[in-house]
């Protein structure tokens, strides 16, 4: 399963995506409360079907204070320029067994790179 980041669903509802369009024909989208939060923030078409839409998704864990807390440490996560919400994605991919990130966030896409967690190059 594939965690799709706010910066990928944005690009994919102002001009769409036919890697993101297949990935969810096939049922290897999965998403997180705080992507839609995200979205939610912002101006979207159709708003209440998009949001509707992504709560549809299967969801990814969302980790506790603590557990965010330990993991900034225990990865190293700290001075990389990432905010909690993208220590949380990271966090839940990680609890997912065989799950990746994608983002087009550059920080971010270095993280999950390193990890091993990033979806794509």
């Amino acid at each position: 399963m594939i965690l799709v980041d706010s910066s990928v669903w944005i690009d994919h509802l102002h001009r769409g995506d036919s890697r993101l369009v297949d990935l969810l024909l096939s049922d290897d989208v999965g998403c997180h409360p705080f992507v839609i939060q995200e979205l939610a923030m912002g101006s979207l078409k159709d708003r209440d079907e998009v949001l509707s839409l992504l709560a549809n998704l299967r969801q990814f864990p969302v980790l506790a204070h603590a557990e965010l807390l330990y993991l900034v440490e225990a990865r190293r996560l700290w001075g990389r320029g990432l905010n909690p919400i993208d220590a949380g994605l990271v966090g839940s991919v990680l609890l997912v067994d065989g799950a990746k990130l994608w983002t087009r966030d550059k920080r971010l896409h270095v993280v999950a790179t390193e990890l091993g967690l990033a979806a794509f190059g």
